[in-house]
């Protein structure tokens, strides 16, 4: 009742010859079946609230792991933006390539309280009349000797870069504990790299 007439006769599929169309992709299109089984893949996505946190912290704990080996490199890419460019790395080479008063500022500190603590009084006042102000004279001028000594290399090798605070930046780098310091120093005391 609802067929549609054809006035042309049905012809047999097998008898038609076959058109290859150009830009054809030369072969047959896969099965809806056979398609989804290549692109199964298993699904992580988390049942519960619970999961989905512990997923998250797994993955942000990986990141910060990925960051820190970054940074402990000196990978510009992971390094924050006070310590990046080739004229901070200068500076923290300059600096580590050396043994500076600052560096033992804690240690001499703890000393100078100790010795002040069990000393008989006389020997507290020379401590607080001389101790404390030699040592920070000597670390106050070796940090501002050390700030003009970087900004003047960094300026004949890297003329291009910003260098602004570099004097600065040297100083609170040489004032650091050896071991603390962020990023970790690539050479040893002594060694001349490329400073």
């Amino acid at each position: 009742m609802f067929r549609r007439r054809t006035d042309t006769a049905t012809e047999d599929p097998s008898t038609t010859p076959e058109v290859v169309k150009p830009g054809g992709k030369g072969r047959p299109t896969p099965k809806r079946s056979e398609a989804q089984k290549r692109n199964r893949q298993p699904i992580t996505a988390p049942r519960t609230r619970k999961e989905a946190y512990q997923q998250a912290r797994s993955r942000q704990s990986k990141d910060r792991q990925k960051i820190k080996e970054g940074m402990a490199r000196g990978d510009d890419r992971y390094l924050p933006k006070r310590d990046q460019g080739p004229a901070r790395r200068l500076a923290r080479d300059f600096v580590d390539s050396r043994r500076t008063f600052g560096e033992f500022f804690m240690y001499l500190t703890l000393l100078i309280l100790l010795v002040a603590m069990v000393a008989p009084l006389t020997i507290k006042t020379y401590v607080y009349q001389f101790a404390w102000p030699v040592m920070l004279v000597l670390i106050i001028g070796e940090s501002i000797y050390l700030g003009r000594r970087v900004k003047k290399l960094a300026q004949e090798r890297h003329p291009e870069d910003n260098l602004r605070g570099i004097g600065f930046y040297t100083a609170t780098r040489s004032m650091q504990i050896r071991r603390f310091r962020m990023p970790q120093p690539r050479l040893k005391p002594g060694q001349k790299d490329q400073v």
